[in-house]
């Protein structure tokens, strides 16, 4: 592909209070046995994006951890490769990333020594797939100066959460609003651009010389009615992470087979980092419904849709219900959770009950370690 990748990957926000304390959001666990970021990174490697860059910034231990082998997304080849930036003190700067903008500036050396025409921006929380080749087709169709990709929501509930936009029938974007109060409108930016490169070095260098940090507000927002941006619709699965009850419930999608087949079993493939785990075990006295159980996991008790991620131990006679239980926790005996989150490496101890009555409940016991 005619084209660079950068992920954006550094952010956090409070929405979802204490699940990132300790790990980027990107980092966050999905559908049992991968990472947000995956989905961006799986993309790009089944777009033939052969050079990806990936911006971390807020607890990105986890996610650099994860990141450790490019050979998992087929990115370790002689060619191009995975490059994760981090902010670093420079003789220009000891900054840390001030924005979405800032950050790719910051980092301004990969886009001036690669030689593709195009970048391909993506979010680093967004659970999707998508072909960016057909992204670039259209923008270079519509000979647009900037392309995001749009998604149409038929739930508006929590709508002020994302940028939201107005377009023409020919798909020009007239409209741009960042996260609105309120709105009539109800077609949202995914967080995912195609831009041509040299453009992009200069729109970024212009806002650094003014001061400006932020890609949306002080980009698109900005350039709206000078450049031509043009919006291409989703219309499959898409999701953003980004909140307890949105993760919850993405976690929750994965229950259905029509998402997990359309993720897992209709080509092209999801990766992930594959850890040396023996298959879910269970004993006697286990009773599992429409739930998925990953690698590692030990279940002597019931568990009834749910997502229990790898080396999960449920107690005898413990049950989980509507549930999300991350990695390596411990569940004892005659333990009753019900629509909760259970937190990486927590020990939920014997007759221990938990239940989440308005929305889910962030369970966290005894967790030295979120990873």
């Amino acid at each position: 592909m005619k084209a660079i990748g950068i992920i954006l990957a550094g952010g956090n926000n409070r929405m979802m209070r204490e699940l990132t304390n300790k790990r980027a959001i990107a980092a966050m666990p999905i559908a049992g046995s991968y990472r947000g970021i995956d989905f961006a990174l799986s993309n790009m490697s089944n777009s033939r994006i052969q050079k990806v860059a990936v911006i971390t910034q807020y607890n990105a231990r986890s996610l650099n951890s994860h990141l450790s082998s490019s050979k998992w997304w087929d990115f370790g080849r002689k060619q191009g490769g995975l490059y994760v930036f981090t902010p670093t003190i420079t003789a220009e700067s000891s900054n840390w990333y001030r924005g979405t903008a800032d950050s790719i500036y910051q980092n301004i050396h990969f886009l001036k020594s690669s030689h593709e025409p195009y970048v391909v921006i993506a979010s680093g929380d967004g659970v999707y797939k998508m072909d960016y080749n057909k992204i670039l087709e259209y923008h270079i169709e519509k000979k647009a100066d900037i392309t995001m990709v749009v998604k149409k929501l038929t739930d508006r509930s929590d709508i002020n959460r994302y940028g939201v936009v107005a377009m023409t029938d020919e798909g020009r974007i007239t409209e741009i609003e960042e996260k609105p109060l309120e709105t009539n409108l109800s077609t949202v930016s995914t967080g995912i651009y195609v831009i041509r490169r040299r453009l992009l070095i200069e729109l970024l260098e212009k806002a650094a010389e003014e001061d400006r940090h932020e890609f949306v507000r002080d980009i698109l927002v900005r350039y709206k009615n000078i450049k031509k941006i043009y919006g291409y619709k989703l219309d499959t699965y898409w999701s953003n992470i980004s909140t307890v009850d949105a993760y919850y419930k993405t976690n929750m999608d994965f229950l259905n087979k029509d998402v997990r087949d359309y993720f897992f079993k209709q080509y092209p493939d999801v990766y992930s980092k594959v850890e040396d785990l023996p298959p879910a075990k269970y004993n006697f006295g286990a009773n599992v419904k429409n739930s998925l159980v990953s690698s590692g996991s030990i279940v002597n008790g019931t568990v009834e849709n749910s997502v229990l991620f790898k080396k999960i131990y449920v107690g005898n006679n413990a049950v989980i219900k509507n549930s999300i239980i991350l990695n390596n926790a411990y569940i004892g005996d005659n333990a009753y959770i019900e629509n909760c989150i259970v937190e990486s490496n927590s020990t939920i101890k014997a007759n221990a009950r938990y239940v989440g009555e308005a929305g889910p409940q962030i369970v966290i016991e005894d967790s030295p370690l979120y990873y």
